[in-house]
């Protein structure tokens, strides 16, 4: 399924934005070092944390769950407080930053995070997994699948999230660098054979992908589009992958519907909605993504904003904004009904037939 373009083609940035755009960008270069490593003390003068708080906020409570201590593996949920719990889908989030940066208690991923809990309504459970290039890959993938097995435990379920809680109505999703995050991991939930837990869709959200091909969209917006860069996004790619491995962009976790491909078309891979925006950087990997995920078999839902850029979904005040909420509520729920017509045929089936 392929959605209408959202608005038309036209790309302008408040001086606000370009300001604030221009001012990100210098932080992330300045920190970034040339030699692989972060410059982490300078990043805690811009490192904004927002507390977890039992207290709603704009009607969504949090609180915060470690997983792992012993490798800082820990998630935050957000748990909207005007809704029946049971009838909550959950969704298992994971948040970009090109694997180095961020986290789920940073300001734009709580406030985010927050606005998703509120209008969907859904249980939001955001995972701090760890990051590059102090921890490198499969660290990160591992981390995030990781939580999911977590959940799946009925006692470790019960004492992280709500009472009633229906982890059979699981969605994973996540933006950017968590886009990618969100494709391998459901591509593992598909091998792993879990009790309680199931993924019924995946949402990636302008996913991070690349290849050893420099696309029409990587030429066109290089130094131009917010926040993505060549230069930056192959520094991303050569400190999370492990220095001992000989690789190239062409590797699976980065160009996963490239020459090396994992072959899908043979799992029973979730409905998947893919967010791209006319103005990405990396418009073009997206949607050959989406192209793959159909020749594989896999229900698509592509959404696209043509006039909009990287990250765009955490400027609340944008219209696109609020529409990708609304967007993401359609599919959610296009999904859930599709899966409840099924099992209500699959009963049915055994009622009629004695078995």
């Amino acid at each position: 399924m392929e959605a209408a373009a959202k608005t038309s083609a036209s790309f302008t940035l408040s001086w606000r934005r370009r300001i604030l755009f221009s001012v990100v960008s210098r932080a992330l270069a300045a920190v970034s070092r040339r030699d692989g490593t972060v410059n982490r003390r300078i990043l805690k003068f811009i490192d904004f944390r927002t507390p977890a708080s039992s207290k709603p906020i704009n009607g969504v409570k949090t609180y915060d769950i470690v997983v792992d201590s012993t490798r800082k593996l820990w998630f935050r949920v957000f748990v909207p407080t005007q809704q029946s719990i049971e009838d909550l889908p959950v969704i298992i989030f994971f948040h970009g930053g090109g694997f180095v940066f961020l986290a789920p208690d940073q300001d734009i991923y709580d406030v985010f995070c927050r606005r998703l809990s509120r209008k969907l309504p859904a249980i939001i459970v955001s995972v701090g997994y760890r990051l590059a290039p102090e921890h490198r890959y499969p660290d990160q993938h591992d981390d995030c699948f990781d939580v999911l097995k977590f959940l799946d435990d009925e006692e470790n379920c019960s004492k992280s999230l709500p009472e009633k809680t229906n982890i059979s109505r699981c969605f994973v999703a996540g933006d950017s660098a968590g886009g990618n995050l969100v494709h391998h991991v459901a591509q593992r939930a598909c091998e792993f054979n879990f009790q309680r837990l199931k993924v019924n869709g995946v949402l990636a959200i302008q996913p991070f992908f690349g290849g050893e091909e420099r696309t029409n969209s990587e030429k066109k917006f290089d130094g131009k589009a917010p926040l993505a860069s060549l230069k930056q996004t192959d520094w991303y790619w050569n400190v999370i992958m492990p220095p001992c491995e000989s690789y190239n962009r062409d590797h699976p976790v980065i160009n996963v519907s490239g020459p090396m491909a994992v072959d899908i078309s043979k799992l029973d891979f979730p409905a998947t909605m893919v967010v791209v925006a006319g103005f990405d950087f990396l418009y073009d990997w997206q949607k050959r993504y989406c192209e793959w995920l159909k020749k594989s078999g896999v229900e698509v839902y592509l959404v696209e904003y043509t006039n909009m850029f990287h990250a765009f979904y955490v400027f609340p005040e944008l219209p696109e904004s609020e529409q990708l909420m609304w967007d993401v509520k359609e599919f959610i729920q296009n999904v859930l009904m599709k899966v409840n017509l099924k099992k209500n045929g699959m009963e049915k089936m055994v009622a009629e037939n004695g078995e």
